[in-house]
């Protein structure tokens, strides 16, 4: 094993088990430090020199992330809570299957790295993605997510035998030791993601009173709702059509509504009871983390993160589904309904794209609330256009139709 290798693999490894040591707690079989592992496994087993540097090059591990600085910082948070770990792990399951796990990046991924879907799986960190952004106006992971992942619920990268792989039981054997399922990133964490805000929120801001630190432990109890919440909506077995994994969508997204109203009486209590000049460390630390985050993230996610830009990356593919399906008539015209359907959605989501002026956590907090419906209303629009042009296809089209997304590379 080359010296790079190994000092990759061994960068990620001391990010992961320090970050948990510091934190209090113990790498689970299952759950996202559980996952965790794996993604390490996945370095260690990289077939050569210039698969490692595929590896940062691509955003699967990126280089940024893994300087001894960020390391150390990296320490300070449980191993999922720190952005650039969550975009590893969900490379490494992300790819696990896809070509055989010979690729380094898949065309579904994200800007910032990471992948909306993992498997059957639709955003696998959502509860930290919102925590980020609203405590600490860290976009990178929430923002990303829009039209690329509509456009991967109705074109999956994955098949049957893939998706089998991601969802079934876990191979008995020595050489099975280092798989791992998709249903791991949906372990029961709550205790991690109440943890986060007392850490975190302690170590930024000096509490004064008794009653700062009670609405501290209420928005962490409600946090851990929130994401007992999100966890329940993990699919309980793989969609295997188009319009199915749409639904798997809207249910996620449904949840992590339901989620951020529960948090939003707490948050709103807690950042009430700071005075002017815990207002201002918490505002100054987050902005530092902002900095710290836009730095790690190539330079292509600011052009991508939102709408039209997105879009712009993966449209239609109207050619290869004529192509493919010969449609008659009567699916044409279901299929020029099905454009118009992603033309509007493209544009409801760029309409709502990351505010400049929400300097707070609760704007911030209602800054997700606004884009959790525009995603909702525009996978909305999308799903009933589809279901629409589906019911006309025969099962030889829908066939056809199910394997485009397979097909592509880039």
């Amino acid at each position: 094993m080359s010296k790079t290798r190994i000092g990759i693999a061994v960068a990620v490894l001391t990010l992961l088990l320090s970050s948990s040591a510091s934190a209090g707690l113990h790498i689970r079989v299952g759950g996202p430090l559980g996952v965790a592992r794996f993604a390490v496994a996945r370095v260690l087993s990289l077939g050569g020199l210039h698969r490692a540097r595929a590896y940062a090059r691509h955003g699967r591990i990126r280089t940024a992330a893994l300087r001894p600085q960020d390391v150390r910082a990296a320490a300070l948070e449980p191993g999922p809570a720190n952005p650039a770990v969550r975009r590893q792990i969900a490379a490494a399951a992300a790819l696990a299957t896809w070509q055989g796990g010979r690729s380094t990046n898949g065309w579904w991924r994200h800007a910032d790295g990471g992948y909306g879907w993992v498997g059957p799986l639709f955003w696998p960190f959502a509860i930290y993605d919102v925590y980020d952004y609203a405590i600490w106006g860290d976009g990178s992971g929430l923002w990303d997510y829009g039209y690329r992942d509509i456009h991967a619920a109705m074109f999956s990268p994955y098949s049957r035998d893939e998706l089998t792989a991601l969802t079934g039981p876990r191979p008995s054997g020595r050489r099975h030791r280092r798989s791992a399922t998709v249903f791991e990133f949906c372990g029961d964490d709550a205790s991690e993601i109440a943890a986060l805000p007392a850490e975190q929120l302690l170590r930024a801001i000096q509490l004064t009173n008794e009653a700062q630190r009670t609405a501290l432990d209420e928005l962490a109890t409600a946090l851990a709702t929130a994401s007992q919440i999100i966890r329940a909506s993990c699919p309980a077995q793989p969609a295997f059509t188009a319009p199915e994994r749409l639904t798997v969508m809207q249910q996620r997204l449904e949840a992590m509504i339901k989620a951020r109203y529960l948090v939003q009486s707490p948050l709103g209590k807690f950042y009430d009871l700071l005075d002017d000049e815990q207002e201002a460390r918490l505002n100054a630390l987050a902005e530092d983390r902002r900095k710290a985050s836009a730095a790690n993230i190539a330079t292509e996610a600011s052009a991508q993160g939102c709408g039209m830009a997105q879009a712009a990356a993966l449209p239609l593919p109207v050619d290869d589904i004529q192509a493919r399906l010969r449609p008659n008539d009567a699916q044409r015209a279901a299929l020029k309904l099905l454009q118009d359907a992603n033309a509007q959605a493209i544009g409801i989501l760029s309409s709502h794209c990351q505010p400049q002026d929400a300097t707070t956590p609760p704007a911030r907090l209602d800054a997700v609330q606004g884009r959790l419906e525009a995603m909702m209303q525009a996978v909305a629009v999308v799903s009933a256009a589809l279901k629409d042009f589906y019911a006309t296809l025969s099962d030889a089209q829908k066939a056809q139709f199910e394997a485009i997304g397979q097909k592509r590379t880039a």
